[in-house]
């Protein structure tokens, strides 16, 4: 799915060992600008489970970086004191943490010089030693301490992109960091806009690299750092507040949006094509009536443009739509964003909710024609969009389903763990242990049955309302229940939800009793995030030189729904 992942992949990530690669570190990062304490929030695949303090000092000698805080479960460590010094030149010096991992004791004293790293290690009672061997400009980076981060964010102002770094998980092992790329983002906050830049980041890993991104302010302080494949973030209090949203592909008319829900509003932005903007600022002059789409965005955190890997979806498709004559409306998910609601404890079929009221809150406008009202639904938002229609059988008019499963949600995960099992160079009794385990979490979310056999990291992420509902999710439930045309657009190198998906969609889709039309489109080239690949793999999002969406992808949609809500025969308000 386009944010979340396996349970158990998760949990093997995050607990996953980094080893070594890579090339020597760039130039040295200049001086920071200090600012007062920055508070970070921290997130597992959405869900908040802990906060960090941290500030940046300057020193007569170089800089000294502080933090401190706490991360509930599944980490459980709080951090009474993390310090790391770097000489004038971002050289490190000392590493000292004084924290408690899962009750115990953790206490690290490193000293760093001459390329060497010598640590001094209490931990559950022991006292260890150890010395590796480090580059002299290695950025220190341990597990879990995030300010740490502060560093890396502040030497991305003079490497040359591309370049290779090196990081010090300590007292562990130094990794290759690369960083492939930078895009200029624009952050709006309730009180001001902040310019970022967003680096794009991989991680040397045994199982294959970690992508990641890392986002800078304008003063070189950290801001967001985010590893997708783990559903990790950790971001800026200014910018995860519920006021602040990323603005990407503004669009000249762009309006903002509440939509009312089931007590709370949605935020959303529509956009209009241009030759129908002039005429909305008139209250009673008659407008012409326009078709309608609504962009349903897919699993996790997604938010209006839905952006995925530095790919803005939804605000690519807004774009093209509009120009192609409709009106388009995109939306935060609830809890999302500016959004309001919560979305712990929702289900697939209160999304489905929230788009009907998305539906709802079209045909209330003087410029909507209630009649040509489309949905299009990108991966788990196809699921929820075809609820939505089943629903709406006679407010809805057209329905199309981009990278969409065409199987129940537990059997889309278990194909995705076994794919990425199959890429990992671990023994085969391994790999069958943990498809056991993958397939015994998911018997006990469904049936409440069986949890005493399941680790409580991982019952902790999978009992959720959420998690059960989209296991249970079954299209060959819904789809025949679906009496709108359907197309179905498919990626031939979706590695997410592979192309079979779309002929069993396809299949379902003729086999309706009510059958209204249903087109299926295989476009070549294209991942799950309707770019052009080459692998197709999660791991390569972050290196994709084309962060464009597939014009054939684009065509395809675009073209589909002109014919089936009949673009040119617009009708006038009256």
């Amino acid at each position: 799915m386009a944010r979340r992942y396996s349970i158990v992949a998760l949990a093997l990530l995050l607990g996953g060992q980094l080893a070594a690669a890579g090339q020597q570190a760039t130039a040295p990062a200049q001086a920071p600008t200090p600012s007062p304490e920055a508070n970070f929030s921290i997130f597992i695949q959405g869900a908040p489970i802990g906060r960090e303090q941290v500030t940046v000092t300057s020193t007569p000698t170089g800089w000294i970086i502080r933090s401190s805080g706490r991360i509930g479960n599944p980490v459980n460590l709080t951090t009474s004191r993390f310090e790391v010094q770097y000489d004038r030149e971002w050289r490190p010096v000392t590493l000292e943490i004084d924290a408690t991992l899962r009750s115990q004791p953790l206490i690290v004293r490193t000293a760093l010089a001459d390329g060497s790293a010598r640590s001094d290690i209490t931990q559950g009672g022991q006292v260890t030693q150890k010395t590796d061997k480090v580059a002299v400009d290695t950025v220190v980076l341990p597990n879990m301490f995030f300010g740490a981060y502060e560093a890396l964010a502040l030497r991305m102002r003079t490497v040359k992109i591309p370049a290779d770094l090196r990081a010090y998980v300590a007292p562990q092992i130094e990794i290759a960091l690369h960083v492939l790329g930078v895009t200029d983002e624009r952050i709006r906050t309730s009180d001001r806009t902040i310019a970022a830049k967003r680096y794009t980041i991989v991680f040397g890993n045994q199982g294959g690299p970690v992508p990641g991104e890392i986002w800078v302010d304008e003063d070189g302080r950290l801001l967001r750092f985010r590893v997708p494949t783990q559903a990790l973030e950790v971001a800026r209090e200014d910018v995860v507040a519920v006021s602040s949203r990323v603005e990407r592909l503004g669009r000249a008319g762009d309006a903002q949006v509440f939509i009312p829900s089931n007590g709370f509003s949605l935020a959303g932005t529509i956009s209009v094509p241009k030759a129908a903007q002039p005429a909305q600022t008139h209250a009673k002059t008659p407008v012409p009536r326009l078709p309608a789409v609504i962009l349903v965005p897919g699993s996790g955190p997604a938010d209006r443009d839905e952006s995925i890997a530095g790919v803005p979806i939804f605000a690519q498709l807004a774009n093209v739509l509009a120009d192609a004559g409709f009106i388009v409306l995109r939306y935060d998910k609830r809890g999302i964003g500016q959004s309001g609601g919560r979305d712990e404890s929702a289900t697939i079929r209160d999304f489905a909710d929230d788009v009907r009221a998305a539906v709802g809150f079209l045909e209330t406008r003087r410029d909507v024609d209630p009649k040509r009202i489309a949905i299009v639904g990108h991966s788990e938002g196809g699921m929820v969009g075809m609820l939505a229609a089943s629903q709406m059988k006679k407010q809805v008019a057209a329905l199309a389903l981009l990278a969409t499963p065409g199987t129940s949600g537990g059997e889309l995960i278990l194909e995705q763990q076994r794919y990425l099992l199959d890429r990992m160079s671990i023994p085969e009794e391994e790999k069958r242990n943990r498809n056991a385990l993958q397939e015994r979490i998911q018997v006990a979310a469904l049936t409440g049955q069986g949890w005493d056999t399941i680790p409580a990291a991982y019952r902790r992420q999978a009992d959720t309302a959420w998690f059960r509902s989209f296991l249970a999710f079954r299209p060959s439930e819904i789809l025949p229940k679906v009496e709108q045309p359907i197309a179905v657009i498919q990626g031939d190198r979706d590695r997410q939800v592979g192309p079979r998906h779309a002929n069993l969609l396809i299949e379902l889709a003729n086999g309706r009793k009510k059958n209204a039309g249903a087109a299926l489109f295989v476009i070549e080239g294209v991942n799950h995030l309707l770019v052009p690949a080459t692998t197709g793999d999660v791991e390569e999002y972050p290196t994709l030189s084309d962060k464009n969406v597939s014009a054939k992808v684009l065509d395809t949609l675009t073209s589909w729904l002109k014919e089936k809500l009949h673009v040119a025969a617009a009708r006038t308000e009256r």
